[in-house]
């Protein structure tokens, strides 16, 4: 069962579920929006970026990066979640790469891979709303609580660093700027190409005439 508006501010209050901190205004319809949080890294970046110091973190065209959540999360065994990036992303180009499922024992901030997919840089501000998660209520506790690598994580760690600053081989975002290098050199190579041509024809031409010259000398001289 997925939960309302009411029955997350409920659920809430009973402390089934933990959004710290809590705010009346973040509840949707049946979901609550989460907010762009304090730690960022980008593959332009190669560094983790302090989003509440500079106010924003900007993931530049072909970038791949990774995103804390600004509220922390912590789930009882009856509930679990969805997330997925708010609607107002996708038609700038930016997708979420990572698993939407929050399980039942859950704690920690959530961290979040993203990608631009678009030729423009996409900036995301600190405490910006940009996840939207769905609590469900599962029929029966679940025995098996989260225990994976993210569980109790509230900021990154040096592998979501690592991961993004020394992955081997080009980004995608290197990948783009190389394209349009190679776009921009094959431009001016066919220009060059071009005005090769066009000398060769003039010089054919050229060539063509001093044969006609010589030939009609030769016959006027016999």
């Amino acid at each position: 069962m997925i939960l309302t508006n009411k029955q997350i501010e409920e659920t809430y209050r009973r402390g089934e579920i933990l959004i710290e901190p809590f705010e009346q205004r973040q509840v949707e319809a049946a979901t609550y929006d989460l907010r762009v949080g304090s730690q960022g890294v980008t593959t332009t970046s190669k560094k983790v970026v302090d989003i509440k110091e500079h106010g924003f973190i900007v993931i530049s065209p072909g970038d791949f990066g990774v995103v804390t959540a600004f509220e922390e999360l912590r789930l009882n065994a009856q509930h679990a979640g969805r997330f997925g990036l708010r609607s107002k992303y996708a038609p700038k180009g930016l997708i979420a790469t990572t698993g939407a499922q929050i399980d039942p024992g859950y704690h920690g901030r959530l961290v979040v891979g993203l990608t631009n997919l678009s030729p423009k840089p996409i900036t995301l501000a600190y405490k910006d709303d940009f996840l939207t998660v769905e609590f469900h209520r599962l029929e029966e506790a679940s025995t098996k609580a989260y225990s994976g690598p993210f569980q109790d994580k509230l900021q990154l760690g040096p592998d979501d660093i690592s991961f993004v600053t020394e992955t081997e081989g080009m980004a995608f975002s290197e990948v783009l700027a190389t394209l349009r290098s190679v776009s921009v050199n094959v431009g001016a190579l066919a220009k060059e190409v071009r005005t090769m041509e066009w000398a060769v024809g003039i010089g054919i031409g050229v060539l063509a005439l001093l044969v006609a010259i010589v030939t009609l000398l030769v016959a006027l001289r016999h």
